[in-house]
């Protein structure tokens, strides 16, 4: 059997291990990721195209998703768009050659939640998976609430007068710190922290995630309650 065929056994996987969905068309990139990972402990399924990878990341479970942004049959950026659409929050590790800062911030727009730029270390495409997979600890009380917005943090939905959104993994981590810390100024550090952990992500990454989170949360309302402190952070409150 091909390793990439190994996917229909799915019934033999461990029970245990973090799910990872490669979806990546270079053969030789798969299956090293897939190499790696599996020696370490992680249940790994590839999809060599867009299509094939949209099917998966819709049918399956999965804890992260490792997304090339080059692919045959629908783009990254499609398959990205496409997922969160559906509703999907699945954490997405986005992979690109295109190393320019447009190229990334468009990754974001689109819903991924960090990105790789070939060529990469292993260890380090770990390390953001296990940052990604980070979870927040269990609060007393898991629904957060600031004026009309209500969150709650376990099924990353957000509501507003009576509208709901899904969020990504990197929106709730904003909005989960903006929450709980509001009505108080969080700093750009803080919440690159909150995203990302002590490596990966920068203050362009992160002002993309918040335009993202604020069309979610504030677009089409009469007053924002996201607010923008120039030079110092962001903060989430009522407006005065």
């Amino acid at each position: 059997m091909l390793w990439w065929q190994a996917s229909a056994m799915i019934a033999t996987r461990p029970a245990k291990g973090l799910q990872v969905l490669v979806i990546e068309d270079q053969h030789d990139i798969a299956a090293n990721i897939w190499d790696f990972l599996e020696r370490r402990g992680y249940v790994v399924d590839h999809a060599a195209d867009g299509e094939q990878g949209l099917a998966s990341a819709m049918n399956t479970m999965v804890d992260v998703i490792v997304l090339d942004l080059g692919l045959p049959r629908l783009d990254g950026l499609d398959l990205c768009r496409r997922l969160r659409a559906a509703g999907n929050n699945v954490p997405i590790l986005m992979l690109t050659a295109r190393d320019t800062l447009d190229d990334k911030l468009r990754g974001f727009a689109e819903g991924a939640d960090d990105y790789l730029v070939k060529p990469f270390a292993m260890t380090e495409l770990e390390a953001r998976i296990k940052a990604l997979h980070r979870r927040q600890p269990p609060q007393a009380d898991q629904t957060l609430r600031v004026g009309s917005l209500s969150y709650n943090p376990t099924s990353m939905i957000a509501t507003r007068e009576g509208q709901s959104f899904v969020l990504t993994v990197a929106q709730s981590r904003i909005l989960t710190t903006l929450m709980t810390l509001s009505p108080g100024v969080v700093s750009h550090d803080r919440l690159l922290r909150a995203v990302w952990g002590d490596g990966g992500g920068d203050r362009a990454a992160l002002h993309t995630h918040v335009y993202a989170l604020r069309g979610q949360i504030d677009r089409g309302f009469p007053s924002p309650l996201l607010h923008t402190v120039h030079g110092i952070g962001y903060r989430l409150a009522e407006p005065v």
